[in-house]
């Protein structure tokens, strides 16, 4: 592990009396758990490490499509930044950062509400993780749904449950093969685990209904590749095609979306068909953020950051996660580190602890990592894993994406309301309700709301032009 010297050089814009300022671009899972270990080590007054985010919490994204399927309460997969990041030296702001200005060593913060200000810092952490990677495809942008952020997972178990609520009540067979046709678009982590636990839960809840069969129910997984799940190999991916369509999961690879106009999904396969539902997994990219922070980037768009965690060519700027583009130094030059958790865990420690270093002006590590394996669940009871070269599938796997999975989720309270949820959904059935109506709250009052009378103007007088004397 090779190591490297830090020397702190204080901001202009930090009066020599303000301790040093660490800050956070960023609330995900690298930037809440590099700003939580920096304020481990820090001693008290050392140093302000505030993190600016849009949102008030971070989500632990790989809960997302057990939350979809009712397995984990929402609020059980997100945790406030402000109940974590705590202590005399933090502090969380809500909004975003517009722009950097290194001559000054200033952020340009935008609150989520009210007027934009300039704040100093010393060292500065890009931790902005990734958005879904979108193409320009016709119909896309209107009627596509992500799966990213806990909102969009929650809002795609309502609209679900609502179209086989909306089948269960319509005579229109047309209108029912169409609320009934879920099709989901990336056959990577995000995509097989969101159709695998969305088909398991829709299944489970037609026992609810008297006019839905769980065989009238389509789902159908489009991939452009030549496989899915490349994550856990080759063999693995085809075992788990093979379970996927077992369960009458229509699996197409080497497929692309070609429009989506009027939810009328056309695939290069020259496949047609409606769908109420249509969900886009296709990848990530950086957040666009990165393209404002005056930062250098690489040829896809990440930071461009060196094996310590350093933005290449400063020495103040610090960046980590699905943002940044790190050399994965256990396979050698030319190899970057994969956009997962297993990464952000281990990078947000090595970034902590090298800002704190830096800060002493003692030397700063490497990140080194050997990836160990993936993990994936397919539903209750089902999963596939690879992990050291060990191969598993159905219950073991699941098991161990579990185990894994909740060992990570912060915080001791997190981690046993998660339990909480697993157990009490092995004794009840997943709850069939569709809440659609939390997406539109006040629709029903306004309707209601006896409207205000017309406020009648005053009526005009005419100024009469003063007399001279």
């Amino acid at each position: 592990m090779t190591t490297e010297a830090a020397v702190r050089t204080p901001s202009p814009a930090s009066p020599a009396n303000i301790p040093p300022r660490i800050l956070v671009i960023g609330g995900g899972y690298v930037g809440m758990y590099t700003a939580r270990r920096i304020l481990k080590n820090l001693k008290r007054g050392e140093a302000i490490v505030t993190v600016v985010d849009p949102r008030s919490y971070m989500t632990y994204q790989p809960f997302l499509p057990e939350a979809a399927a009712g397995s984990i309460a929402p609020r059980n997969i997100v945790a406030p930044l402000r109940r974590v990041i705590k202590g005399p030296n933090a502090e969380v702001v809500t909004g975003k950062v517009a722009s950097v200005d290194h001559s000054r060593r200033t952020a340009r913060i935008e609150p989520n509400a009210g007027e934009a200000y300039d704040l100093g810092f010393d060292q500065l952490v890009v931790a902005v993780g990734s958005v879904p990677r979108t193409l320009p495809i016709p119909g896309l942008a209107e009627n596509g749904i992500g799966f990213k952020q806990v909102e969009e997972a929650i809002s795609l178990r309502n609209h679900i449950i609502g179209q086989i609520d909306l089948a269960d009540s319509i005579k229109d067979e047309a209108l029912r093969r169409k609320a009934l046709t879920f099709v989901f678009v990336g056959g990577g982590f995000a995509g097989v685990e969101a159709i695998a636990e969305m088909e398991d839960m829709a299944r489970d809840v037609c026992k609810w209904y008297n006019h839905v069969e769980p065989e009238d129910l389509r789902f159908l997984l489009v991939e452009a590749a030549d496989r899915i799940l490349p994550e856990v190999g080759p063999e693995l991916g085809v075992w788990t095609a093979e379970e996927l369509r077992k369960r009458g999961i229509q699996v197409k690879m080497k497929t692309f979306l070609q429009s989506c106009v009027d939810n009328h999904v056309v695939l290069s396969d020259g496949t047609e068909v409606d769908a109420s539902t249509i969900v886009w997994t296709a990848g990530v990219k950086p957040n666009p953020v990165v393209e404002h922070l005056g930062i250098p980037l690489g040829p896809k768009g990440h930071v461009d950051a060196q094996a310590n965690l350093r933005v290449t060519g400063t020495q103040y700027v610090w960046a980590a996660g699905d943002c940044a583009q790190v050399p994965d130094l256990s396979k050698g030059p030319g190899n970057w580190c994969s956009p997962s958790a297993q990464h952000a865990v281990r990078q947000s420690k090595v970034l902590a602890e090298n800002i704190v270093a830096a800060l002493r002006g003692k030397n700063v590590a490497d990140y080194v990592h050997k990836h160990v394996g993936s993990v994936a669940g397919l539903g209750i009871g089902k999963g596939v894993a690879n992990v050291y070269g060990m191969k598993l599938r159905g219950w073991p796997a699941w098991f161990m994406h579990r185990a894994y999975h909740v060992s990570r989720v912060p915080t001791f309270n997190r981690k046993v309301r998660v339990c909480a949820d697993w157990i009490l959904a092995g004794f009840f059935r997943r709850e069939a309700v569709s809440l659609t109506a939390f997406e539109s709250p006040r629709g029903e009052f306004t309707e209601v709301a006896v409207p205000a009378p017309a406020a009648v103007a005053p009526a005009k007088t005419e100024e009469k032009a003063p007399v001279a004397a």
